[in-house]
C-alpha cells in the first residue's frame, strides 16, 4: 500500500490509507511506502551514562573538576518520570511572508495533518516584529498568524508562539532574512549605539542593546514599552485562542530569541565555532552603566572600557589574558566586570518578562524563555564562552541558578537548547551533557519548569535517544515539553520520519523502557548542522521539487 501526496512538504505513515485528494497546485510529488512501527529507540542505562562521563572527566581534569560537578549541583542519584512530555515541531522561518500572508497554506495544511497523525501535540511558530510592526509604530498586522491559528485550531494541534524582537538572517539555520522593522532601522541609522558593539566598534542588527531598554529611544517609546505594546496587541487579537489553541508564549530576550548578548555571530564569518566570542559593552549606553557602576564602588578606572585582553571572536581561552586559566576573570577586576555585564542581562530579562507576566497573566497560556546552550570550553575554568554571551558560570560559580530563579519569580519555563548533543560528537573542553545537567539542576531548585529544543537539525536515532534520556528526571528537572527543530522538506523523508514518529511515542511514554543504540552510524556534522546519511535506507520513490 503506498500513499502518494502531492505538497511542497509531503509525509508519510498516516492512519488513513485511502486515496486523499489533495490541490493539484502543489510543488511536488513524494511517494512513499507506508511505514510500520518496527523497533523502538532505545537509551543506555541512564546510571551507567553518568558513571561512564563522571570517570571520564576525572580522568580528564582531576579532582577539581568533582568540586566543580558539587558546586554545581550534578547528582548521582536518579529518580523515576511517568509524566508524559509533550512533542512539538517548529515551523518554518518563513511560514508568515514578507506581506504578511501565511506561506502555501495548502502545503502547511498537509502537513499539519501528517504531524496531528503522528503523535505531535503541537507547533511552535515565530511572531516576527520586523514582519508585524513594519509599517510604522503601534501599526500591527496579525492577518498570516490568524489563518495558521485557526488552521492549527482544525487540526486539534497547539500553538507556541515566540515574541520574535531579534531579525532573521545570520544564524546557523537561518534560511530567509526578516530584518527589524524598517522605522527601527530608520532609527539604528540616526543613533547606532542603539545596537550592540563589540569592542572594534562593529555594530550588530539582530536586535536592540539591552543598554536603552528604559530610555525613549523609539520615536518617544522606550524598547521595554515597545515589546510590551506589541505582546499586547498579540494579546488582544488572540484572546479567544490563548490557553485553548495558543497554550505557550515564548518571550524573545535578546539574539535568536535567546536571552544572552550576540557574543558569536556568524554573519559575514565574524565567529566560527568553537571561538570563545567577544563581550558586546561598547554602544554608549552600556559604557555610560559601566562607568557608573564602578564609580558607584570609588573605582572609577574600572568603568573606562571593557576589559583589554580578551583575545578575539575565534581565539581559545588560554590564548587571553582574561580567560586563561589563572587569568583576569579571576581577580578583582574581573570578578567585578563578570557581575556588572551577568546583571545587566538578568536585569533585561526581569524587565521584560514582567511586562509579559502583566499582559498574558490569567490568559491559560504558559511563559517561556530561551536559554543557549553554550557547551563549548565549558570543561575549562573561566567558561570562556559562556562568559561572552552574559552567564557568568566559572569552575567556582553557577551562573545559570540566578537565571532560573528569575525565570521563576514570574512563572517562567526555561527553554534549553543542546538537548540532543553528546559529549563524544564534539571537540576537546566542550560538554553538552555536563551543560544540560547543571541547568537541570538549577532548574530543580530554583522551583522552575525546564523544557527543551535541539540545536541543530538532527534527524537520526543517536539524537532522539538522547533527547529521550535527558527528558528523564533521573538527575535534575525532567522537561515539561520538547521542541523539534523543524519542519521542512528532509523531516518527511524515509527513515527520518520514522524516527520522529518512534520519538514521539516514546516521549508520550516519559521516555521509559529505553536505550541508547550501540553507536551512532549517521556520521553527523555538528558544526554545520545536517545528517551525511550514508547509512540511511533509500525510499522507494522520491521526487521533490
Amino acid at each position: 500500500m503506498a500513499l502518494t501526496l502531492r505538497s511542497s512538504t509531503s509525509f508519510i505513515n498516516l492512519k488513513d490509507t485511502k486515496s486523499i485528494k489533495i490541490p493539484d497546485d502543489f510543488s511536488g510529488k513524494v511517494c512513499f511506502a507506508q511505514i510500520k512501527p518496527s523497533c523502538r529507540l532505545r537509551a543506555r542505562n541512564s546510571m551507567q551514562e553518568t558513571q561512564v562521563s563522571h570517570e571520564r572527566l576525572l580522568t580528564l581534569e582531576g579532582r577539581q573538576n568533582e568540586q566543580r560537578e558539587k558546586l554545581h549541583g550534578f547528582s548521582g542519584t536518579h529518580g523515576k518520570n511517568d509524566s508524559r512530555v509533550p512533542v512539538f515541531v517548529m515551523l518554518p522561518l518563513d511560514t508568515i511572508s514578507m506581506g504578511g500572508n501565511l506561506n502555501k497554506p495548502r502545503a502547511m495544511n498537509a502537513s499539519l495533518m501528517a504531524l496531528k497523525s503522528a503523535g505531535v501535540e503541537g507547533v511552535m511558530v515565530d511572531a516576527w516584529w520586523g514582519l508585524v510592526e513594519k509599517d510604522g509604530p503601534l501599526n500591527y498586522n496579525w492577518e498570516g498568524y490568524a489563518e495558521l491559528v485557526k488552521m492549527v485550531q482544525r487540526h486539534g494541534l497547539k500553538l507556541q508562539v515566540v515574541m520574535s524582537f531579534h531579525q532573521c538572517g545570520g544564524n546557523v539555520g537561518d534560511s530567509c532574512s526578516i530584518p527589524l522593522p524598517p522605522w527601527v532601522l530608520e532609527e539604528i541609522s540616526k543613533n547606532p549605539d542603539l545596537v550592540y558593539t563589540d569592542k572594534a566598534g562593529r555594530r550588530n542588527p539582530e536586535c536592540i542593546s539591552l543598554g536603552c531598554d528604559s530610555l525613549p529611544v523609539l520615536r518617544g517609546r522606550t524598547p521595554i514599552q515597545v515589546y510590551s505594546d506589541f505582546m499586547r496587541s498579540f494579546q488582544c487579537r488572540f484572546k479567544n485562542y490563548l490557553g485553548d489553541v495558543i497554550v505557550e508564549i515564548q518571550v524573545g530576550m535578546g539574539p535568536c530569541g535567546e536571552l544572552r548578548y550576540p557574543s558569536y555571530p556568524e554573519s559575514n564569518g565574524t565567529w566560527k565555532f568553537p571561538g570563545i566570542g567577544e563581550f558586546q559593552c561598547y554602544d554608549k549606553y552600556m559604557k555610560a552603566s559601566l562607568e557608573a557602576s564602578a564609580e558607584a564602588i570609588d573605582k572609577k578606572s574600572w568603568g573606562r572600557s571593557g576589559p583589554h585582553d580578551t583575545g578575539n571572536y575565534n581565539q581559545f581561552p588560554e590564548e587571553t589574558g582574561f580567560f586563561q586559566r589563572d587569568g583576569t576573570w579571576n581577580n578583582e577586576y574581573g570578578k567585578f566586570f563578570l557581575e556588572w555585564y551577568s546583571g545587566k542581562l538578568l536585569e533585561h530579562g526581569n524587565r521584560i518578562l514582567a511586562a509579559a507576566e502583566g499582559i498574558f497573566q490569567e490568559t491559560g497560556a504558559k511563559l517561556s524563555g530561551k536559554v543557549a546552550g553554550i557547551h563549548w570550553h565549558y570543561r575549562t575554568r573561566s567558561h570562556a564562552a559562556e562568559l561572552t554571551a552574559g552567564y557568568y558560570n566559572t569552575r567556582q560559580r553557577d551562573g545559570y541558578l540566578p537565571i532560573a530563579r528569575m525565570l521563576s519569580k514570574h512563572g517562567v519555563v526555561l527553554n534549553f537548547t543542546c538537548m540532543e548533543m553528546r559529549d563524544r560528537e564534539q571537540p576537546e573542553n566542550c560538554s553538552p551533557e555536563g551543560l544540560v545537567r547543571q541547568v537541570k539542576m538549577a532548574t530543580k531548585t530554583a522551583g522552575a519548569e525546564l523544557a527543551g529544543e535541539n540545536a541543530l537539525e538532527r534527524y537520526d536515532t543517536g539524537a532522539f535517544a538522547q533527547v529521550l534520556a535527558t527528558s528523564r528526571s533521573d538527575s535534575g528537572n525532567g522537561l515539561s515539553a520538547f521542541t523539534y527543530l523543524r519542519l521542512n522538506k528532509r523531516l518527511f523523508e524515509g527513515e527520518n520520519w520514522q524516527h520522529l514518529v518512534e520519538f514521539v511515542k516514546s516521549m508520550s511514554e516519559g521516555g521509559r523502557n529505553t536505550r541508547l543504540p550501540e553507536s551512532d552510524s549517521s556520521r553527523t556534522d555538528l558544526y554545520v548542522g545536517f545528517i551525511t546519511g550514508n547509512n540511511v535506507k533509500k525510499v522507494k520513490e522520491v521526487a521533490l521539487v
